[in-house]
């Protein structure tokens, strides 16, 4: 099958929908958390999530087009603060659950049963049942004229893990904490390392580290 961008404009919406969010392949699954300024806290499912920068540590998430009210991308601008959370086998039916659209100031953690957690210094909740999360400070909200969405870069200010999860060298082993991944809007995964390779030099073969 070849498809056109005219093939592409004609398909029915939730069809290609489907089609072209499936099309970069897996990607990763976040729930951000987030609390207004009226004390509203707000928890939304993401898999827009990319990786930056390390030397200042920043991330970025896409958000569709919003109001600026109590949602994610209001209270990310409203009070700058937000977390994200890796989801687990465990509970990702009621992530899954969260990108539900439930009226503005109700709380998606009381609707789906997942549990608030807060660290000093951080205003906004944590998922206490993940395992691997993380909080950011708002750097930067970018306007993509094209399609009305926006990207919001985070300076990264607080990282929560388990010991056991991190290597001797930093990287943190995805599979062993039993971090989820998805395709597509409703498609979820979990994965099985094939290899880790050493720094990529012209000179050297690939090997497995």
């Amino acid at each position: 099958m070849v498809l056109s961008n005219d093939h592409l404009v004609q398909m029915e919406t939730r069809y290609r929908a489907n089609l072209i969010n499936s099309l970069g392949g897996f990607k990763g699954l976040v729930l951000i958390g987030t609390k207004s300024c009226n004390g509203n806290e707000n928890l939304a499912t993401f898999n827009s999530l990319f990786h930056l920068g390390a030397n200042p540590a920043l991330c970025g998430i896409v958000v569709r087009p919003n109001e600026e009210k109590e949602n994610t991308l209001g209270n990310i601008i409203n009070t700058r603060y937000y977390t994200l959370n890796h989801v687990r086998p465990e509970f990702y039916r009621q992530a899954h659950q969260c990108s539900a659209s439930y009226e503005h100031g109700r709380s998606e953690f009381k609707e789906v049963g997942l549990t608030p957690e807060y660290f000093d210094g951080i205003p906004a909740p944590f998922v206490a049942e993940s395992n691997i999360k993380f909080a950011c400070k708002l750097e930067r909200k970018i306007d993509i004229d094209v399609n009305g969405t926006f990207i919001i870069i985070g300076r990264i200010m607080r990282i929560i893990l388990p010991d056991e999860y991190l290597n001797g060298d930093g990287f943190i082993n995805l599979q062993h904490a039993g971090t989820m991944t998805c395709s597509g809007l409703d498609s979820y995964h979990i994965t099985k390392e094939v290899a880790r390779l050493r720094y990529a030099k012209p000179d050297l073969p690939p090997r497995e580290i």
